[in-house]
């Protein structure tokens, strides 16, 4: 049968292979995927037209750029004229591209090699490019790296290339992807403080609430501030959730009181007739259910056919005015965690962990504290993925996990208890604050006089979309090696790419809890 789309950019692509298809297992349309090829074709046209011109791209180009690339991010965009609409607005900024490249020739490349790392790249940058928004709407802009996602499109679009330059451009990439997760770090903690350990409810409180759901902190600061004094309690959901650890809206703003539901991907079912709106400001965002798609807004980037989109003014009185006309519960309303849990804690970014970095130092030295976990990532619909709880579970009392991104729900209410005055589970944040995960590791191993990969510390990740591709990439750039990947391996990586990446990094993909604690520990 011809394929109506071809996609297999994130990990719940179809017999782990693609989604050629009507629609991708995600919901989008082969009309979606085809508008979303077309968009991108354009941006590479288009990113080859600005590098060529010897300079930076203009602020209002990058901004294009970044616009374009999130855009095509899985669970992003479903509605096709919106997707169309930017690709109007690129051939508008830039009459002179001529001909848009044509992703045809990428997934249907004869070299799977050449096909696999150019797809490594293009959908890290798709990654990157969220964050680089995120960072612009706070005020946060690095030309060079604006120029770099220029050069590194034009690369994606460019026939010939050798294997050996098509990995140095992953490790290009991985490097870009890094200093575009310092530079949202710097952004959110510029303008919301350093994040502080909070112990966040998740009951609902009786009465009209809204449920911010996304990454975008700066929208969610607007919605804080138009909803003062209006009686409406304002509650975050799935990667929204480390807002609470930002004194700047935690300590401002009383009525951001805690947490609704879980992980993106139980939308569907914890969404269902809910008397409150939902607003989205970036992924995920699944296909909508007719129980609650009446009260479900869009910003940003974020589309969907038939639902109120808030533009960028940010103006949110149809939000308010739907919570205040659906009334919220009449009664406080407990809606537990994954395993049962009625609090989770965050706020265990870089800042706050390393102010214990002697005692922490000082218990692996005693043998009070064994190994060190970082168990997080990208979450999605997989049963396989119950892995990452029965891991955490299994884990000795003597070691200690980090986590972060949406992954951490399927274990951030277990009662795991302490070790040597610690949480045993430190919520670092979002998925791009692998950066401060990062910078702890990194930290810890200055104090021991080691690298990181001889550090008691071993990476356990779950990936799902672009954004957890660029974190992979950004590890893999610093050289940080024994990551274990699942629950399957990316479908764009071809099998000499995954030989590669297991030769130069030690690249694993997850067996089960008991054989990966078993091979990690040594008994």
């Amino acid at each position: 049968m011809d394929e109506q789309m071809f996609c297999f950019q994130c990990e719940q692509a179809a017999h782990c292979t693609a989604c050629t298809g009507s629609a991708g297992v995600c919901g989008k349309s082969a009309e979606t995927a085809a508008a979303q090829d077309r968009l991108t074709g354009a941006l590479i046209s288009y990113a080859a037209q600005l590098i060529g011109e010897g300079r930076a791209p203009a602020p209002e180009q990058a901004l294009l750029l970044m616009q374009g690339l999130f855009t095509t991010i899985t669970n992003v965009n479903f509605d096709p004229q919106t997707v169309d609409q930017l690709t109007e607005n690129i051939h508008a900024a830039c009459p002179g591209i001529g001909f848009d490249y044509d992703m045809q020739q990428l997934w249907h490349e004869p070299d799977e090699d050449v096909r696999s790392l150019k797809s490594f790249v293009l959908f890290s940058l798709r990654g990157m490019a969220a964050y680089n928004y995120h960072a612009r709407v706070l005020g946060r802009i690095d030309p060079e790296l604006d120029r770099f996602y220029c050069t590194a499109l034009k690369a994606v679009g460019t026939s010939g290339l050798t294997h050996e330059a098509l990995w140095d451009l992953v490790q290009q990439t991985g490097e870009a992807s890094y200093r575009t997760m310092e530079l949202l770090d710097a952004a959110n903690t510029g303008a919301f403080g350093d994040p502080q350990p909070v112990e966040v409810p998740l009951t609902i409180e009786k009465g009209p609430f809204i449920v911010i759901s996304g990454h975008d902190l700066f929208d969610l600061q607007q919605l804080l501030e138009q909803t003062r004094g209006t009686g409406i309690h304002i509650y975050t959901h799935s990667e929204m959730l480390p807002a609470h650890g930002y004194p700047e809206l935690k300590q401002k703003y009383p009525h951001l009181k805690g947490n609704f539901g879980t992980a993106w991907q139980n939308q569907q079912r914890e969404f269902e007739d809910i008397p409150a709106p939902i607003l989205f400001t970036t992924n995920c965002i699944m296909p909508l259910r007719a129980s609650y798609a009446d009260r479900v807004f869009t910003t940003s980037v974020v589309s969907y056919p038939g639902v109120q989109h808030i533009d960028e003014g940010r103006d949110f009185t149809p939000v308010i005015r739907k919570a205040l006309e659906l009334g919220g519960y009449p009664e406080d309303t407990l809606l537990p965690g994954m395993n049962g849990g009625k609090t989770v804690t965050t706020g265990f970014a870089r800042t706050a962990v390393l102010r214990h970095a002697p005692e922490i130092v000082q218990a692996v030295q005693e043998g009070k504290i064994r190994h060190f976990f970082l168990v997080g990532g990208c979450d999605g619909t997989r049963p396989s993925r119950r892995y990452y709880t029965e891991f955490a579970k299994l884990t000795p009392q003597d070691t200690v996990i980090l986590t972060l991104a949406c992954g951490k729900f399927r274990l951030n209410d277990l009662p795991l208890g302490t070790v040597a005055g610690l949480p045993r589970i430190l919520d670092v944040g979002q998925c791009n604050d692998a950066y401060s995960a990062i910078r702890i590791a990194l930290a810890l191993a200055d104090a021991f006089g080691c690298s990181v990969n001889e550090l008691p510390l071993s990476l356990v990740l779950c990936w799902f979309e672009q954004k957890a591709v660029c974190i992979l990439i950004a590890l893999l750039a610093l050289g940080i090696r024994n990551i274990r990947l699942g629950p399957t391996l990316p479908a764009f990586l071809s099998p000499g790419v995954v030989q590669e990446l297991q030769r130069r990094y030690d690249l694993k993909a997850i067996t089960t809890p008991e054989e990966d604690l078993r091979a990690i520990l040594g008994h």
